[in-house]
């Protein structure tokens, strides 16, 4: 399985994007997906993560991202609204085939290469 990120960029504060994560190589529906980011000098934390339909974020981001995914694209997003500088760090894609993966790093399988985030103040 290879997943691929794209959509990052340079933004200003307050402003969206939109992360996709496109998958390949496996049935993707069953997959449980994930969004996590690294920040440099600190641990990839997670961000939010869409399991048997159920969404799930991390507080600090709860209210301002959005996960959604297109199974008929083998796709998942992020949608990214109300930016920070805080925010600013590689995003990462990971899938978890067993579909039970939430907030725990070391359950998913596959990992995409990261897609960089950056809000300016």
């Amino acid at each position: 399985v290879q997943l691929v990120e794209s959509g990052g960029g340079e933004v200003q504060v307050g402003d969206s994007l939109r992360l996709s994560c496109a998958a390949s190589g496996d049935i993707f529906s069953r997959y449980a997906m994930g969004w996590f980011r690294q920040a440099p000098g600190k641990e990839r934390e997670f961000v939010a993560a869409m399991s048997s339909g159920e969404e799930y974020y991390a507080d600090s981001v709860k209210g301002r991202f959005t996960i959604s995914r297109d199974n008929a694209k083998n796709t998942v997003y992020l949608q990214m609204n109300s930016l920070k500088p805080e925010d600013t760090a590689v995003y990462y894609c990971a899938g978890d085939a067993a579909g039970v993966a939430i907030t725990t790093i070391s359950w998913y399988d596959y990992w995409g290469q990261g897609t960089q985030v950056t809000v300016s103040s």
